[in-house]
């Protein structure tokens, strides 16, 4: 089975946002965040979106596309502001009128497998691949 097979298979038994950030340590300990967001997520604008978000979260790192239709999403940060930017994208966007950001997210998330690691220290700003 191929790797982005594999990923997609696994995708529904893959651990929420919950399980992920489920710890007792300190919201402001540094943490590399890596999400991988499928669904119509390519050519809507999509990275922007996250780009903006996570400027507004002060995180570091990129949003890149995939080959297999994915957005890749790198975000260094503090543990809270990575989980913001983890429920942005697991959130339903009609699901909170009183939340602009959330209610003009472009395309469609389908799901998000996220991962948590250490800060590799990638630098200042968030671009977009």
């Amino acid at each position: 089975m191929s790797p982005a097979a594999e990923d997609a298979s696994t995708a529904e038994n893959a651990p929420t946002a919950d399980d992920v950030f489920a710890t007792d340590e300190v919201g402001v300990d540094p943490v590399r965040m890596t999400a991988w967001v499928r669904g119509r997520v390519q050519g809507v604008g999509m990275r922007w979106w996250i780009r903006s978000r996570a400027l507004e979260l002060g995180l570091q790192g990129w949003a890149s596309n995939l080959s297999d239709g994915r957005v890749e999403v790198v975000a260094e940060g503090t543990r809270d502001a990575c989980r913001a930017l983890a429920d942005l994208l697991a959130s339903d966007p009609g699901s909170d009128a009183e939340s602009a950001p959330r209610s003009t997210r472009p395309g469609r998330i389908e799901g998000v497998v996220l991962r948590l690691g250490p800060p590799r220290e990638i630098g200042p700003g968030f671009r977009e691949r």
